[in-house]
């Protein structure tokens, strides 16, 4: 073998080696940071301190759905012999327009919703992750040509908007539960 031969050897078995190597990095959504011993979860029904009808049941459902798509906990809808509990309370809806047409009416809406969010570990009698102050802001775009600035409302004439909001703000939570985010 000339040298020039050993040398490409060489380079293509540092490539292979480089290609292999593990970095560390995980899919987002595949782990946990929750201890082995939690398999069953209670998500009673959020509180809900707003104007918005049925903010907390849409919330509670799609949080609910979202656990129960990562596939590794038992979700139950009370907090009755459960290994941890998730509770929430949704303290404020706001909106305001975020952006105008050419006549100055409102296409765009920022909605905002605060929120207390706090999984226990019941067994151990801890808290494992909790937001005591969590905020989670949407753009929507305006329904109907109608001007609004109360959130119930805005809901009110567009249930898909809190449809799309219940589930993002859901994925967000159980992301952030299960990646320790």
């Amino acid at each position: 073998m000339t040298r020039f031969s050993g040398a490409i050897v060489c380079a293509l078995f540092v490539v292979c080696g480089l290609l292999n190597s593990s970095c560390g990095y995980a899919l987002a959504g595949r782990g946990t940071f929750l201890p082995a011993t939690i398999r069953t979860i209670g998500i009673p029904t959020f509180t809900n301190r707003t104007t918005v009808f049925n903010l907390e049941t849409t919330l509670t459902q799609k949080v609910r759905s979202e656990f129960i798509g990562r596939g590794k906990y038992d979700i139950v809808p009370d907090a009755n012999n459960v290994d941890a509990l998730l509770t929430g309370e949704v303290t404020a809806v706001t909106i305001t327009p975020s952006s105008y047409n050419a006549t100055q009416l409102a296409s765009r809406y920022a909605v905002v919703m605060t929120a207390r969010v706090e999984l226990k570990d019941m067994r151990a009698n801890m808290v494992l992750w909790d937001n005591p102050s969590l905020v989670f802001r949407q753009e929507y775009d305006a329904a109907g040509g109608q001007q609004q600035t109360d959130a119930a409302a805005f809901f009110g004439q567009d249930t898909q908007a809190l449809d799309r909001m219940s589930a993002e703000f859901a994925s967000s939570i159980v992301s952030a539960i299960l990646e320790a985010f």
